[in-house]
């Protein structure tokens, strides 16, 4: 294969929003989530309206509670209705977990050979918990909303997975033959990377501008207009994540003096925080996915 047949990709999707626009059978977040955050953004709605609409689905109600009764959260008392869970959590957690699990079964029938679902989802959940964890030593306000922002780094390349098969393929093996970050030949190939694209169906689906950005400048947090911290953490979390999974410091998951300076943190915390995802990213997928525990 070679680049000249996607050109025609390239003039007519001048932008991640012209690419998304001319696929409209993407995903959209399930309605029950979408029926929830009206709710959570109405100033004059109530938790117990909330609690309400997620209970009237079944399968989110029993995630929501097995979320909320998990170790991740440390409650004494254990939880034992929608109500209590989303008093207990408040609405920005509940906000941020419905999505989390929402957003995984958005994605369905992906094109078979370009991408593990699973492993993809493992490695977004090794990011998610990353992110915490490193939010966590920051000390930032509402730590556990970064976790989703971890969650959902990647989702840029579902979209092109999802659209654009042959595209993706072709990417793939590029960045394979020249060593280098997908994003790369992205750009070059497309005109934008995955990181924009992904940001560009968050801000569609119109979920919070922090989550957006950081998902947008994760790549090079250093451009985030708002939210440099959280780009630079996701940025951070991803990397930790890749380390990881590959149980090497593989070049490519350098973390640059730069992204420390904006975190305020050092490459000493790197170990530490391999070996605290290595021990909960497991039990977060499990409980994310509603199965049982897969190896991380």
């Amino acid at each position: 294969m070679n680049g000249t047949q996607f050109e025609p990709l390239a003039a007519g999707a001048r932008s991640p929003r012209d690419l998304i626009a001319a696929n409209p059978h993407l995903p959209s977040l399930p309605a029950v989530f979408v029926r929830a955050k009206q709710r959570m953004d109405d100033p004059n709605s109530s938790l117990a309206a909330v609690g309400e609409v997620i209970a009237h689905d079944p399968a989110l109600s029993a995630r929501l509670l097995r979320l909320a009764n998990s170790a991740f959260f440390g409650y004494a008392a254990r939880v034992e209705t929608v109500w209590r869970a989303v008093t207990l959590l408040g609405t920005q957690q509940v906000h941020d977990l419905l999505l989390a699990t929402s957003v995984a079964s958005a994605f369905t029938g992906l094109p078979g050979g370009l991408v593990d679902m699973n492993a993809f989802w493992r490695n977004s959940v090794r990011c998610a918990v990353a992110a915490r964890l490193v939010a966590v030593r920051c000390n930032v306000l509402d730590s556990e909303r970064l976790f989703v922002e971890g969650l959902l780094y990647d989702i840029g390349h579902l979209v092109i997975y999802q659209t654009q098969p042959e595209l993706a393929a072709e990417v793939l093996a590029r960045a394979r033959a020249l060593d280098c970050d997908p994003s790369v030949v992205e750009r070059a190939l497309i005109g934008f990377d995955y990181a924009a694209l992904g940001a560009e169906l968050l801000a569609i689906w119109d979920l919070p501008e922090s989550l957006v950005e950081a998902v947008r400048h994760h790549l090079e947090p250093w451009n985030a207009e708002r939210f440099p911290l959280e780009a630079a953490i996701v940025h951070v979390a991803s990397r930790v994540a890749r380390i990881e999974a590959a149980g090497e410091h593989a070049p490519d998951c350098v973390v640059t003096p730069r992204v420390w300076d904006l975190i305020g943190l050092s490459d000493s915390v790197l170990e530490p925080l391999i070996e605290e995802v290595r021990q909960h990213a497991a039990d977060a997928y499990a409980l994310i996915f509603a199965t049982a525990r897969h190896a991380a």
